[in-house]
């Protein structure tokens, strides 16, 4: 009897073994750590839920969205974006482009919004071009 009620506990220990690597592998914030490290943009987004903000990151630096639900003439979308860098001591090396790279993929998943960057991201966008 106590054989049998071993060789069950080891397969539930081996069924939660292979769940949580599973979930380990599925994790969403694994992915933006791995894109950070490779240098390359990617966003978690819930498009369905304006409640959870906007995960991203480009060119080593994390940035997180605010979105804010409002109307549009024929129903309720998202329409204000407010971007931050979550580290701004990341910012090095971010230009005035990549900013507007980030635009246009956030307006390409919410075309009705406006996006509205936080300090000291704003400083850049203000200043004038050289």
């Amino acid at each position: 009897m106590i054989v049998i009620l071993f060789r069950i506990l080891i397969l539930i220990a081996l069924v939660l073994l292979v769940y949580t690597i599973f979930q380990y592998f599925r994790n969403p914030e694994r992915k933006l750590q791995i894109a950070k490290a490779n240098n390359v943009f990617y966003m978690i987004d819930e498009s369905s839920n304006s409640k959870k903000n906007i995960q991203l990151v480009y060119k080593n630096c994390s940035f997180e969205g605010e979105k804010y639900l409002g109307t549009t003439e024929h129903s309720f979308e998202v329409v204000d974006i407010h971007v931050f860098a979550r580290n701004p001591g990341e910012l090095g090396g971010i230009t005035r482009d990549d900013l507007y790279f980030i635009e246009k993929e956030l307006l390409i998943r919410y075309p009705y919004a406006k996006i509205e960057w936080k300090h000291p991201i704003n400083k850049l966008l203000i200043t004038s071009i050289d």
